[in-house]
């Protein structure tokens, strides 16, 4: 009698949590994502890809980056997380692409990533040209030289152009915004914050590696 109330008990508690747990909702064409076409092409056929495109000069990037950077550190290991600075076509937001490509080029970007959001949208700070970029940057403790010659090096030049060229293939109209494994965008016009879009992008990832699953 006591195996049975328990195995009764334990059956109970278990329909009690699942019915507590928040429903995920299917995925619906529109409202979660849209369709890349035509595809695009990843840089690791081997790894889901994820893209961030996204701006230092944009607000919404600014707040969103708490959110994914804690969120991409935690994806799993068959995902790739990727960054892509874009810039519309504006000179200031291209002026920025280029920060983003020196600072990854010299190996301050994981330190100097969160403090040009904070500088441009905190403090204020007026980074849209070469010369006050060059001078945040150098009073930030990095090597003038070492960082201009990145920033106005071939290399970086073309990483920034070829972000924008990316950001038209993708269709992208706005950021930040999320791409998943060259196939689909995630839209989330019903998602109610940053952490509800990371999570609606883990369905998406979930969906592509499905995709991948049946080839």
């Amino acid at each position: 009698m006591q195996g049975r109330s328990s195995g009764w008990l334990v059956a109970l508690t278990l329909a009690i949590l699942t019915m507590a747990l928040p429903a995920r909702a299917e995925l619906a064409v529109g409202r979660d994502y849209v369709a890349i076409v035509p595809a695009q092409v990843t840089d690791n056929p081997a790894r889901l890809e994820v893209i961030e495109f996204f701006s230092y000069g944009c607000p919404h990037c600014s707040d969103f980056h708490p959110t994914v950077s804690k969120w991409a550190a935690s994806l799993p290991s068959d995902v790739v997380f990727k960054r892509v600075p874009i810039s519309f076509g504006r000179p200031q937001w291209a002026s920025l692409s280029r920060l983003y490509y020196a600072l990854e080029a010299t190996g301050e970007l994981s330190k100097l990533d969160g403090a040009v959001f904070r500088a441009l949208h905190q403090d204020g700070k007026k980074l849209y040209d070469d010369k006050s970029i060059i001078a945040w940057v150098s009073a930030q403790g990095v090597d003038s030289k070492k960082f201009s010659d990145a920033y106005n090096s071939f290399g970086v030049i073309s990483q920034a152009k070829r972000a924008d060229q990316m950001a038209q293939a993708y269709k992208i109209q706005g950021v930040p915004a999320l791409a998943v494994d060259g196939k689909y965008l995630v839209t989330g016009k019903e998602v109610k914050g940053y952490p509800d879009l990371v999570a609606l992008t883990d369905q998406v990832i979930d969906k592509a590696r499905g995709d991948r699953a049946k080839k």
